[in-house]
């Protein structure tokens, strides 16, 4: 009962985004909160992806004998962060958000107490999340002293546009260190330590949170901190963040080939889609940042249909191993089904909706002038289709007798077990959306254009980019 209630308020709050789309006044809190149609559409995405989780959790959390509703508040508390951190306009508001949504993120990481796995992963989590928390307080605490106690992004962007000598090496210093914070959030090369190792000892379904809500909230705070409080050092920034998607783009997508785990490979998988996503913020125009909204909102369902997928395999063998899936068509062809779409679609494979949101940001990347992030970003895709496609070939092509032991015991597949049917649901709801999504990526992507076209401070930042883009040329 208490996830039902959840996910129908969580439904009714991704309504009432609707209904606030263009409103005339969107600061809220004294100007500390931002409710502009680019927050409407990342707090949707935080909601929506709150939702499926808790769909997938529910025989999951149930089967460990622990409280579904405890995990249920801490989960709509992480929530609650990932939404205000969307939309934060002032520092205070953007670190208390930044810290809900990561010590229930910490909480849910070690919430199987009796899995010494979890409990690893959640030290781990908790050491690094820790540290990068402190270094991301002290970036922020010099970008307060350099405006002259300045919280609200606007005022500090006014106030430090003029910044020189010992300033400018401050500046620098907070720019960095606001950098690392973020990278961590989205799990950005070399700030990626934590990621294989919590991926595989966390529950499942809080790994698929974290890979989707988490880091959907990690870019809304890139987009808004270094375009609004960053804008004087709007090259340095892009560079950095160059630096960080060609290494997450190489990393995340070699290492992933060697991975022998469902739940390590999908980490890996989401460090190289992190380099992706972050082609569009180095591009800074508005084609840009629309594509990041875009891409964003596919890879929602996409890589929640896959985690979907994972959970009901191991919660029927007791394994995540990948050469465990051979056969698997054979025993359970929905299930295949899903995670074959689901897989594809990451990879970029057409006409499923990961190819658009790549297509969408490679051109906006190519009219940047990245021409060699762009071409490194294609030799990429085509690596992690390879990867993608292992693990659909193990599970279609393999023979009758070449079934792995897990599918020949796999259990006989009955849709109506009670315990299975939120997970079920949840899987058919990830499929069916990430192929619409391929089928109407135009309307989609003019939702993203609108939420970029909306807010002034992007508009400013692109128009700037586009003149520098031109002098260069």
């Amino acid at each position: 009962m208490a996830a039902l209630w959840a996910i129908l308020g969580l439904l009714a709050a991704v309504v009432s985004l609707y209904y606030q789309w263009d409103a005339p006044n969107p600061l809220a809190f004294l100007g500390s909160f931002n409710g502009d149609n680019l927050s409407i559409v990342f707090r949707g995405i935080v909601a929506l992806s709150t939702a499926v989780t808790i769909l997938m959790s529910i025989r999951y959390v149930e089967q460990s004998g622990t409280s579904l509703a405890e995990f249920i508040a801490i989960m709509l508390s992480a929530t609650v962060g990932g939404m205000f951190l969307s939309g934060a306009n002032e520092l205070v508001t953007i670190f208390v958000a930044l810290e809900t949504l990561s010590i229930s993120s910490y909480l849910m990481t070690g919430y199987m107490k009796r899995d010494p796995r979890s409990n690893e992963a959640a030290l781990k989590y908790l050491l690094i999340g820790a540290s990068s928390s402190a270094i991301f307080l002290y970036g922020v605490s010099l970008l307060y002293g350099l405006s002259g106690g300045q919280t609200h992004l606007m005022a500090i962007a006014a106030r430090i546009g003029d910044a020189t000598g010992l300033q400018s090496l401050a500046l620098a210093i907070a720019l960095v260190f606001a950098i690392a914070g973020i990278a961590f959030k989205i799990s950005a090369v070399p700030f990626h330590q934590w990621t294989p190792d919590v991926y595989e000892g966390s529950p499942t379904p809080v790994v698929a949170f974290l890979s989707v809500g988490s880091k959907a909230a990690g870019f809304a705070l890139a987009i808004r901190l270094l375009v609004t409080a960053f804008a004087a050092v709007s090259e340095q920034w892009q560079f950095i963040f160059t630096a960080l998607a060609i290494l997450s783009l190489v990393l995340g997508n070699v290492v992933a080939l060697a991975q022998t785990s469902m739940k390590r490979m999908l980490a890996y998988s989401s460090i190289g889609q992190a380099g992706f996503v972050t082609i569009g913020l180095v591009a800074g125009t508005e084609a840009g940042y629309s594509s990041m909204v875009f891409y964003l909102l596919v890879y929602l369902f996409m890589n929640l249909g896959a985690f979907a997928s994972v959970i009901l395999f191991s919660l029927r063998t007791g394994t995540d191993q990948i050469s465990e899936y051979s056969g698997l068509y054979q025993k359970d062809p929905l299930l295949t089904l899903v995670l074959s779409i689901c897989l594809l679609s990451l990879g970029g494979i057409p006409p499923l909706a990961g190819f658009f949101g790549k297509i969408y940001l490679f051109w906006a990347g190519w009219q940047a002038g990245l021409y060699g992030l762009v071409l490194l970003g294609l030799v990429a895709s085509v690596v992690s289709i390879y990867y993608y496609i292992r693990v659909v070939k193990m599970m279609v092509v393999k023979e009758p007798h070449e079934m792995s032991e897990a599918v020949k015991n796999y259990p006989e597949v009955r849709w109506n077990l009670p315990g299975m049917r939120p997970l079920q649901v949840g899987m058919i709801v990830t499929l069916i959306a990430t192929s619409l999504a391929g089928i109407f990526s135009n309307p989609l992507f003019a939702l993203a254009t609108d939420s970029v076209s909306s807010t002034p401070i992007l508009q400013s930042a692109a128009a700037s980019a586009q003149v520098s883009q031109a002098l260069s040329r």
